[in-house]
């Protein structure tokens, strides 16, 4: 099966394996249950799927990368996002997830805060090792959401589908974190490449030929997807990389400020803003005066 899937119900997804499908919108799935399976996979999600690998099954591409996973870890993936998977030969899916249609949640709680959840939009390969406990932590929300699945539709229905979910995605998020606290020492490392980073490119012509640095420009330097990036020094520091990269900006506009005689303009151009007035704005939000207000009280 070579041809792009587009995965726009969950019933879709059942129907490639088999599997029984209880409600229009939401799905969990047990792939031990599975009467039938690709050999290769592609699809292009259309909706949130969380799955919990019992075994790796397979090689899992993802945007275009591969996706480092192994037995006993959470794999995530969201609309918008393509997955290829190659099975392995003889080697049977074994797998728990939960699949939910983003009009089910839209209007509800969880529609609000689902971007929060970030390791649905990781561009590449991170997956999510959980102990044995938190394992069963997570098999126990799969229980809930399935429970309520087959309980006979009522108006308390979506609410508590979407609670149960959101409980499941809340436990992701904790373990989530817990793992770059478990890679604080690799993480502290990144931290200050990301640094040299920031001052290599100040004091290089990349502002004046390529204009403000991205988060994206930085994680491809260390080798990381921009979420998990992001993620990584927001934990780490309390700041995200934009905020780091405007502090950056602000002292390097300062030390020119006050050191040479450029025009406001000239250290605008010098620092990678495209028009000066973006470079005061910004001065003035973060300092409290315009540049040359700042120069000329010192």
């Amino acid at each position: 099966m070579d041809e792009l899937i587009r995965l726009d119900s969950v019933d879709k997804y059942n129907k490639i394996f088999g599997l029984e499908t209880l409600h229009p919108m939401v799905s969990v799935i047990d792939l031990s249950k599975a009467t039938q399976w690709p050999d290769r996979l592609k699809i292009t999600y259309g909706v949130y799927a969380l799955y919990l690998k019992e075994t790796k099954c397979g090689d899992i591409t993802y945007g275009r990368q591969p996706y480092d996973y192994s037995e006993g870890t959470i794999v995530c993936f969201a609309p918008g996002q393509v997955a290829e998977v190659e099975m392995s030969q003889d080697v049977r899916p074994m797998a728990h997830g939960v699949l939910f249609h983003p009009d089910f949640i839209r209007g509800t709680t969880l529609g609000q805060e689902i971007k929060k959840y970030s390791f649905f939009s990781y561009e590449t390969r991170e997956a999510l090792h959980l102990s044995e406990t938190e394992r069963d932590t997570i098999m126990d929300c799969f229980k809930k959401i399935e429970e309520e699945l087959r309980h006979p539709i009522d108006k308390h229905s979506r609410r508590l589908i979407t609670a149960n979910i959101g409980l499941l995605l809340d436990y992701c998020m904790r373990f989530y974190e817990r793992q770059f606290t478990t890679r604080e020492l690799p993480n502290k490392d990144i931290i200050v490449r990301f640094e040299r980073l920031l001052d290599e490119y100040f004091d290089s012509n990349a502002p004046q030929e390529i204009g403000l640095p991205t988060v994206k420009y930085f994680a491809e330097k260390v080798f990381l997807s921009p979420n998990y990036f992001g993620d990584m020094i927001r934990k780490q520091t309390g700041i995200t990389v934009s905020e780091h990269i405007q502090n950056k900006l602000i002292n390097r506009a300062k030390e020119l400020l006050l050191s040479t005689s450029k025009s406001m303009s000239e250290i605008a151009y010098s620092l990678g803003f495209q028009y000066p007035q973006h470079m005061s704005r910004m001065f003035k939000r973060v300092v409290g005066s315009t540049p040359n207000e700042f120069r000329a009280g010192r």
